[in-house]
């Protein structure tokens, strides 16, 4: 009987503890970390512009493989090819 009284004790002193306190610091420092629209608009510009550039020479080398690509010579079986199966 002691045990679960004590246990019982325990987890509200617990509950009480945590609900108790005031989070006001931590809000605080998160919107002072926030950064302004401003700040933002400039990163999503600058990431905007980083990314066209990278993808640039990307699409030109593409086209580049793609215009040096060998020209395939493979022929289709005839109907004839396609039915012979017994050496399979």
């Amino acid at each position: 009987m002691k045990r679960l009284t004590f246990i019982i004790a325990g987890a509200a002193v617990l509950t009480l503890s945590a609900c108790g306190s005031s989070k006001q610091d931590q809000v605080d420092n998160a919107v002072m970390n926030q950064p302004n629209a401003d700040q933002l608009n400039e990163l999503a510009n600058a990431a905007a512009n980083d990314a066209a550039n990278a993808q640039a020479p990307v699409a030109v080398n593409n086209v580049d493989e793609n215009a040096s690509a060998p020209v395939e010579n493979t022929t289709n079986p005839t109907d004839a090819e396609e039915q012979n199966v017994s050496g399979m």
